[in-house]
């Protein structure tokens, strides 16, 4: 997947690329090639990215450690800052945005890498905890009744305290 020179989005139709993905991304571990559309949009001071994709991603699951596929799915739009120097907002003309709705900055003569912001947003849509079913049973870890849970490190503590009594 290359890079999209921001510049050139200027001059398309609509100032907007539409790119069809059908690859895996590199350094991420899918089963499936990632399919969908990205639409990338010049808006003078800012891209507008957005995604509708999916993939599907082998998990282990943080309960049983037992393996599971999840399908992971993006249908999302981010604003990207177009500015070299994001503090100096009397550059631009009437339109502009709130820098607080902006996460990213781009610089306005440089590239915006699709592949790194397609497994940037992947992994952030990968779940933070991963449950293979929702009846799976929590570990539990059960003391045995014949044996008392001690620490081996607060033996000789426990040693003093015993000739103390």
């Amino acid at each position: 997947m290359k890079a999209i020179y921001i510049p050139q989005l200027l001059k398309a139709l609509e100032r907007k690329e539409t790119i069809i993905i059908d690859e895996f991304i590199k350094d991420l571990e899918t089963l499936t090639p990632v399919r969908g559309e990205m639409i990338v949009k010049h808006g003078g001071n800012f891209l507008e990215v957005e995604i509708n994709a999916e993939t599907i991603v082998t998990l282990s699951c943080d309960r049983c450690s037992k393996q599971y596929n999840h399908r992971l799915i993006l249908a999302n739009t981010e604003l990207i800052w177009l500015d070299e120097n994001a503090e100096s907002w009397d550059k631009f003309p009437d339109e502009k945005l709130e820098l607080d709705n902006l996460e990213e900055t781009l610089d306005p003569q440089g590239d915006f890498d699709v592949e790194n912001w397609l497994y940037q947003q992947l992994s952030l849509a990968l779940p933070l905890q991963k449950i293979c079913d929702k009846n799976c049973p929590p570990v539990s870890i059960k003391p045995t009744e014949t044996e008392p849970l001690i620490d081996n490190r607060w033996q000789s503590l426990a040693n003093l305290k015993g000739k103390l009594s």
